[in-house]
């Protein structure tokens, strides 16, 4: 069994509000990153203001260095409502002046440089500073740190990052909202669809409107109608098949039913005989009538829809077909001739189909012509390709000539045992050539005259 998929509304969702919110994710950790570089920058300044103004207060004092900060300077200065400042002042050769120790920073040569520290367990922000030796009053080289803890900048980036991601939050949950509304909105026309379908009965196989259907989905729809159509015409050959087996089958049977329960009854030989000979009789004509229905199915405009044409002789093949015919024609002593054109008559057709066709023509000509009459195959090139077959029956009146081609239409007052296939079942292989089959008077005003004409091979 295959795993249930997932539906297309959550695929879709999932392809458009996913990527959103891994952006929404990336945007944030981008913003945070600028935000406290930021924050950094803004408050290494002001740090940096401090280490400067201690390098003020510095003066000689003998051979080394003091610093001059009085209480009160030393609140003004280092005093701060959120952060915790400490300073380090030492001469250049570390010794130490002044306040408390700061962890010197990585060596850079830079007069001026900013690095992150720990004092007394807590992380802070450092600015240390190279203090140049002044001759003027004999104050030696120093170094200053003053580092400073981290409250004020983290307040600074949290505001950032709260300024900047609310909104941009904001604009992506209405963003998943349009985008959840318009998938809903755009994919409604499936949802009707899916109704509509569901509430079809069985046997309904009109096409699928594709009106109001995005243009994506309607490539899918036409091949959904076409696939019904050719379903519907499958459908349709099999019910008329069915039906016509039913129809022409039902009575046969019984009659050979009827005729095996006189012979399984019968105790005289000759009786059994005459019952069993008529059975006999009754499953050849069944067995034609089966052959028959099966060539009508194969025969259908919608089964045949797939015949391969090919390029073939017409005067050949009548030639062929006509003198298997000879033996049937001599036995009611009819006298079948053949007529054929000067040379060969080209068309495109399938040559078992139209062996079927003038068959069953032949068949016709034969069956009902008078004994000791005759039949005439004739094939002609131009003005199109056409074959003729002329016989003895009795004529057709024109009022009948249009439904002799119509399935189990049989002639009253004929005499003859038939299905009533034949001739449809020659209508449907012209069809299928692009034939036309019709039905005329004789030349000699006796009999009928059968004609099949064919387009050209060029066309």
């Amino acid at each position: 069994m295959t795993s249930a998929q997932p539906m297309l509304r959550t695929q879709l969702l999932a392809w458009l509000l996913v990527p959103l919110l891994i952006l929404l994710a990336v945007d944030a950790v981008v913003t945070h990153w600028m935000a406290s570089n930021l924050s950094r920058r803004a408050n290494d300044r002001p740090l940096a203001e401090i280490a400067r103004e201690l390098s003020l207060r510095l003066r000689p004092a003998g051979d080394g260095l003091s610093l001059d900060l009085t209480d009160d300077a030393q609140k003004i200065l280092l005093g701060d409502p959120v952060d915790s400042i400490h300073f380090d002042v030492s001469a250049a050769d570390g010794r130490a002046v002044a306040g408390e120790r700061i962890a010197p920073g990585p060596a850079g040569g830079a007069r001026e440089a900013f690095y992150d520290g720990t004092v007394a367990g807590s992380p802070v922000r450092v600015v240390e500073l190279a203090v140049d030796a002044d001759r003027a009053t004999g104050r030696p080289a120093a170094v200053v740190r003053v580092a400073e803890t981290l409250g004020k900048r983290q307040a600074l980036a949290t505001d950032i990052l709260v300024g900047v991601l609310v909104p941009e939050a904001l604009v992506v949950a209405v963003a998943c909202l349009v985008v959840w509304f318009g998938v809903v909105h755009g994919l409604s026309p499936l949802e009707r669809l899916r109704r509509t379908l569901a509430s079809r009965a069985y046997g309904d196989w009109r096409p699928v409107e594709v009106q109001g259907v995005p243009g994506e989905v309607r490539p899918l729809l036409e091949s959904i109608n076409t696939l019904v159509a050719e379903l519907d015409r499958a459908l349709t050959i099999q019910t008329r098949f069915i039906s016509d087996a039913a129809h022409q089958l039902k009575t046969p049977i019984t009659v050979l039913t009827t005729q095996l329960e006189l012979a399984l009854r019968e105790n005289d030989a000759a009786r059994m005989r005459e019952a069993l000979e008529k059975s006999y009789a009754g499953l050849e004509r069944l067995s034609r009538v089966v052959s028959q229905l099966l060539s009508l199915a194969r025969n259908e405009p919608e089964a045949g829809a797939k015949v391969v044409l090919a390029p073939l002789d017409l005067n050949a093949l009548a030639l062929a077909v006509a003198t298997e015919w000879v033996p049937e024609a001599l036995k009611k002593r009819i006298d079948l001739g053949f007529e054929g054109a000067a040379g060969p008559v080209a068309i495109r057709g399938d040559a078992l189909r139209l062996r079927e066709l003038l068959d069953n023509l032949l068949d016709n000509a034969v069956r009902y012509s008078r004994e000791g009459g005759r039949v005439t195959v004739r094939v002609a090139g131009s003005p199109v390709p056409t074959v003729d077959i002329n016989d003895d029956g009795p004529s057709i009146p024109p009022d009948e000539r249009e439904r002799v081609f119509h399935r189990f239409h049989r002639l009253l007052g004929s005499g003859q045992d038939g299905s009533g296939l034949g001739l449809a079942i020659a209508q449907e292989i012209a069809r299928l050539h692009g034939a036309a089959i019709g039905l005329r008077d004789d030349a000699d005003g006796i009999g009928n005259t059968f004609s099949v004409t064919f387009p050209p091979p060029d066309r």
